[in-house]
């Protein structure tokens, strides 16, 4: 079987050792993985392991009725992180406070977190204390949607969790580097193995459950007592954290897991 992996053209260099292991990853279970860019004409074949941030890519590529890995819907709510904190909220988990920002006028208290709803990997997010930090902030994003989230003192400390269907693949603790507020690994905080307790468990079950997706990852601001509180949905997400944490390759049990499904679905036919 022939598949696509579809990437952003500027990401494929960056991530192209984990494209290689995926492609060495899926030649042991006789599958031919091809890597291409998101703006390229994409070509028919047997699946797709859409690695993009495009919903509208992803929604015409399903369209096509082949089997997408993740779902058109992961991208669309993943990409947009007032989607993923409505949809955590209506399971009934415990999520940051947040709301959308129309004008400056909409901020009460300060400091506050301001994103944008599509930023992703640490950028379009800041830590604003003052009203004239808010206003530069909406002047430079004034033609995206605005969130603010309550700020939430965890020593810029998080928990990633990276799921494959309903099975947890593994998680990490990330921490922030010295004087930011942001988790993100690549930015230069630290990251180590992490055990979710039981709840835990449940509560990102419920959440890939929900979504129907197949690889995503998923963050929790990690509070000082212990307890977290959902922040976002990552698709694509990264895996460099997990394997710093554990050294195994995650691209091993990703084509395992493609394989399986797309094994299921010819015997279902």
């Amino acid at each position: 079987m022939k598949g696509l992996l579809i990437y952003e053209l500027k990401e494929i260099e960056r991530n192209r050792s984990f494209i290689d292991r995926l492609i060495s990853a899926a030649k042991t279970h006789g599958l031919e993985l091809s890597v291409i860019n998101d703006h390229s004409s994409i070509p028919e074949a047997d699946f797709i392991f859409f690695r993009a941030r495009n919903p509208r890519l992803s929604k015409q590529l399903e369209q096509r009725g082949i089997p997408m890995f993740n779902r058109a819907e992961v991208n669309v709510i993943a990409n947009d992180k007032l989607k993923a904190i409505q949809l955590v909220q209506l399971l009934g988990i415990a999520a940051v406070p947040t709301k959308t920002i129309q004008s400056i006028t909409d901020i009460s208290e300060y400091p506050i977190v301001l994103k944008t709803v599509d930023g992703y990997g640490g950028t379009q997010v800041e830590l604003v204390q003052t009203k004239e930090d808010a206003t530069v902030f909406l002047e430079q994003h004034e033609s995206q949607t605005i969130i603010a989230q309550t700020y939430i003192e965890t020593n810029a400390t998080d928990v990633r969790v990276f799921m494959l269907g309903e099975e947890v693949v593994g998680a990490v603790k990330r921490i922030g580097a010295e004087n930011s507020f942001k988790s993100n690994f690549t930015l230069g905080g630290t990251v180590e193995k992490y055990l979710l307790n039981e709840q835990q468990v449940a509560d990102v079950q419920k959440i890939a459950k929900a979504l129907k997706s197949d690889y995503i990852g998923i963050d929790f601001l990690l509070l000082p007592d212990g307890n977290w509180l959902f922040n976002e949905i990552e698709d694509p997400v990264g895996a460099r954290s997990y394997f710093a944490t554990t050294g195994q390759d995650i691209a091993i049990p990703i084509m395992n897991y493609i394989n399986k499904k797309l094994t299921e679905k010819e015997c279902a036919d």
